[in-house]
């Protein structure tokens, strides 16, 4: 069959669309057949008159088609003729011969090599993708799709601070990874799974990138909302290829944010699609085989860990935790410094901003820096005159700034004194002693 112009593909994909266009097919028939395809004009002429038996008009072409004379002048199918018509009994060009066993056609009267010339480049396809299926059930994404961070320059020790937080990764996670000829001597898998919980806006983010960083490893960031699907049994395939893309890319680290939506405990979960991704996060944690998961580090966040199903802390899966608490004092001048270094400031002492901001997360001392601004711009708006930000600014900012980890605190407290099974929430125990809160 030979090659279809631009003008019959998008004629075919728009008949495709709409199949039970008449009129639309004919027009197709018509060029089909002007273009000697007459088996083809046949077939759509024949498909015309399945839906509309009575139309003369698909009759006519289905005879001319076939070779035999047209009982009546049919209708005109398509645009004005561009040029005169041709005698109605001339006989085919010698450069087109009619198809063996047929007697000759009569030329059309529209030149339709014209038409697809002008026209070829302006009627582009109507879909340029395949249809999703009705249940959701479409091909299979590709794990490759999963956004890979490399290998960044980030380490632990530009994390401001922190230094207790900081010993215990290193002890924990990140001294066995570092010496493989003493991993191979104690045996030690490549395999790890460390959850960071704490309040909200403290830089449990941060220090995941910072993990990665030290690893050498790419970084693969999985939040809730890619995920979960609406479509039964699309959720566990997402998991699943959150973690194929990791073990193609290891050393990689998985960062699973928000680990209470998507490891919530099943017990209190009344949809069995969300105990299935549960269940299928558990699998791929454990993997296959011993060997499924070399060089896949797992690390997982949640500012609730007491929602996070029991299964996914048992030894060998997120059995390692740590407490990430609002920043201490170098932590809090490396955030203010920060959030500093980019603005017209002028005899700003940080030291005294970090003794009247304790307890505030890393958010709420970006917070202070974005008002004190604010309180510059808008001084310098009123007055005419632009001014640096001064400490009289950000003071009266650190004053309106209310802890935001307060909350938190508050519903970690019963936490910490009713439900601390086998001295899981120690170190939050140890910390609301030391400020009193318990």
């Amino acid at each position: 069959m030979p090659d279809d112009s631009p003008l019959i593909q998008s004629l075919r994909a728009a008949v495709a669309a709409v199949p039970a266009d008449v009129p639309l097919r004919l027009h197709l028939a018509q060029l089909l057949l002007d273009a000697d395809r007459s088996d083809d004009a046949v077939a759509e002429a024949a498909v015309a008159l399945q839906h509309a038996p009575g139309d003369a008009q698909a009759r006519d072409l289905m005879m001319r088609a076939m070779g035999a004379p047209a009982p009546a002048p049919a209708p005109a199918v398509t645009p004005p003729p561009a040029e005169p018509p041709a005698p109605a009994a001339q006989p085919p060009s010698p450069a087109q011969p009619p198809p063996p066993g047929q007697p000759p056609r009569p030329r059309g009267r529209f030149d339709w090599k014209a038409a697809e010339e002008q026209v070829g480049d302006a009627v582009p396809p109507r879909f340029v993708e395949p249809p999703v299926r009705a249940d959701g059930q479409d091909e299979a994404a590709d794990a490759d799709a999963w956004d890979v961070e490399e290998p960044g320059t980030v380490r632990l020790a530009d994390v401001g601070g922190m230094q207790d937080v900081k010993d215990r990764m290193e002890a924990a996670f990140l001294a066995p990874l570092r010496n493989p000829e003493l991993r191979k001597l104690y045996g030690k898998s490549l395999r790890g799974g460390l959850l960071l919980y704490g309040p909200p806006g403290c830089g449990k983010t941060f220090i995941a990138r910072a993990v990665a960083g030290e690893l050498g490893a790419a970084f693969l960031s999985v939040s809730v909302n890619e995920v979960l699907d609406m479509w039964m049994g699309n959720s566990e395939r997402n998991m699943h290829e959150v973690f194929e893309t990791a073990r193609r890319q290891a050393p990689c680290v998985v960062f699973l944010d928000e680990l209470d939506a998507l490891g919530a405990k099943r017990s209190r979960t009344g949809h069995s699609g969300m105990r299935n991704v549960v269940n299928q996060l558990l699998g791929e944690l454990d993997g296959i085989d011993s060997a499924a998961n070399e060089g896949v580090f797992v690390l997982a966040a949640t500012n609730v860990p007491w929602d996070v199903d029991n299964a996914l802390r048992r030894p060998g899966r997120l059995d390692r935790t740590i407490l990430v608490l609002p920043p201490d004092a170098p932590a809090r001048e490396a955030i203010l410094r920060y959030h500093l270094r980019d603005r017209p400031i002028e005899n700003v002492d940080v030291g005294r901003l970090v003794k009247i901001t304790e307890g505030l997360s890393g958010a709420d001392l970006a917070h202070v820096c974005e008002s004190g601004a604010e309180r510059a711009l808008l001084d310098s708006a009123r007055s005419g005159n632009v001014r640096m930000i001064n400490m009289k600014d950000l003071l009266a900012a650190a004053k309106d700034a209310v802890p935001s980890a307060e909350p938190w605190f508050a519903s970690a407290r019963n936490v910490a004194m009713f439900a601390n099974e086998g001295g899981m929430y120690d170190d939050l125990v140890t910390y609301l002693k030391k400020r009193r809160k318990l």
